[in-house]
């Protein structure tokens, strides 16, 4: 399922031209449970997977309601301490961020808490909507989302940059499809107000 880094990171062939197909890149430490929660989305059940060493990449569909869809092209990059410099080979022109953070480790949330901010105050992420999910709320001890949100400091970050914090589970799906919904909302929210701001003429 993983793949090595090298020079494939996503570029401006990806980006189709229809707005409907979105580019997403799901990010955050080692263990997180970034891989378990893009299969879960990928095939509707949990799947046991190993730490990436590279990327994985998949096509998400997911329905808005009535017959509208709407596909994510979603990158999972290993969180290896090692790795994550070359996240923003990643994220760059990425349209959204999905920050992955293990709930039951509060132990780690300062150190995710770096990493949140290093990356979504680069350069090429100015602005780039970050949906932050507090993984493996199936689990006892596990963090609430405002808790997290607290920690992670996530109110902090630009106020350029739209935010949403939610709870969720690779193992039954919970928070999966509300917290997509709510990262599409702020891509959504985040293009008219670019477009706006340039004149140029809305799809």
């Amino acid at each position: 399922m993983g793949n090595h880094l090298t020079e494939m990171a996503p570029n401006a062939s990806i980006f189709l031209p229809h707005f409907q197909t979105l580019h997403v890149v799901v990010i955050g430490l080692d263990s997180a449970g970034k891989t378990s929660l893009l299969y879960r989305l990928k095939f509707k059940e949990f799947v046991q997977s190993v730490p990436t060493k590279g990327f994985n990449t998949e096509k998400i569909r997911m329905p808005l309601g009535g017959s509208r869809a709407i596909t994510f092209q979603v990158w999972d990059v290993g969180g290896q301490e090692k790795l994550r410099p070359l996240w923003r080979s990643y994220t760059r022109r990425t349209d959204g961020m999905v920050f992955v953070v293990d709930a039951t480790e509060a132990e780690r949330l300062e150190e995710a808490k770096i990493e949140l901010h290093r990356i979504s105050r680069a350069s090429d992420n100015q602005g780039v909507p970050v949906l932050v999910l507090a993984n493996k709320q199936d689990r006892p001890g596990a963090l609430s989302p405002a808790e997290v949100e607290k920690r992670l400091a996530v109110k902090e970050l630009a106020a350029a940059t739209l935010t949403y914090v939610q709870g969720c589970s690779a193992v039954d799906g919970l928070g999966l499809q509300p917290g997509l919904e709510r990262l599409y909302e702020m891509i959504l929210k985040r293009k008219k107000v670019s477009w706006a701001g340039t004149g140029r003429k809305r799809w």
